[in-house]
């Protein structure tokens, strides 16, 4: 497909799935090309030509290079507004102001300390108990994944000082989240969706790292504890967008174009 959109990276990178879950949103053909972020010996000469110090994404758009995920949802937007769902972006000077705003506030705000959280959950033992309770031993992601979190957690009981360090980055990223998350209650008691009554990037960007939130029991509680971020979470992850999204998020068979 010459001149076709190309995605390089891996869909379970939040910057990846970010992207992915646009170009469903806006029925964008695209080309996935499958580059794991963590094999750098491995990685395709094609893509280290792109990113010669291997970054997680890079997009391509016919001579249009890209690596910002938030970047690239704003050109994806505008680019293809004709096609998929035309409330991305917003269609005034308005919404477009309120979705900015929020889209700087995921950037600014929750991505730091979100995923600080599930980098440090990625350590943590399963059954440490955290808000006092024990989690168990139930945790949502995916069978490789879980793999590569048993391998570090047993790494790390082998190093108490990095177990403390990872103990001391949950606690303060916790803290923060739960500051935002107040907010986000807050704004969602007034509207449907975080820039008003229509789902927009504003959400969209969101969606990630809340999935690795709310796919970990000892996370799950930032969002079922608030109501209206509960009630949209609920929502959000419904969309058939997120849903393709997380069906490329299992261990591929191939390389696959869309």
């Amino acid at each position: 497909m010459p001149g076709a959109v190309k995605v390089f990276g891996s869909p379970t990178s939040s910057e990846v799935a970010r992207v992915l879950a646009c170009l469903f949103e806006k029925d964008v053909e695209f080309q996935l090309i499958r580059v794991d972020s963590f094999r750098g010996p491995n990685r395709m000469p094609q893509y280290l030509k792109l990113q010669p110090h291997g970054e997680a994404l890079t997009f391509e758009d016919g001579n249009v290079t890209l690596v910002e995920s938030r970047k690239i949802l704003r050109h994806i937007a505008d680019k293809y507004k004709a096609q998929g769902n035309p409330d991305l972006i917003g269609m005034g000077a308005l919404e477009r102001s309120s979705i900015e705003q929020w889209l700087q506030t995921e950037a600014q705000s929750f991505d730091v300390p979100s995923a600080e959280m599930i980098y440090s959950l990625a350590y943590l033992p399963l059954t440490m108990p955290l808000d006092g309770k024990n989690a168990g031993a139930g945790a949502g992601a995916g069978g490789g994944r879980r793999d590569a979190r048993q391998q570090q957690q047993q790494d790390m009981m082998l190093n108490p000082q990095k177990l403390e360090e990872m103990k001391q980055l949950f606690e303060k990223s916790k803290k923060d989240l739960n500051k935002v998350l107040d907010i986000y209650d807050q704004r969602l008691e007034e509207a449907e969706y975080l820039a008003g009554d229509k789902f927009t990037l504003a959400d969209l960007s969101h969606m990630p790292n809340t999935d690795r939130l709310a796919s970990d029991p000892r996370s799950l509680r930032l969002i079922q504890s608030r109501r209206n971020v509960s009630r949209w979470w609920a929502d959000v992850s419904g969309r058939e967008s997120w849903v393709y999204v997380k069906s490329l998020q299992r261990p591929p068979s191939s390389d696959a174009a869309f």
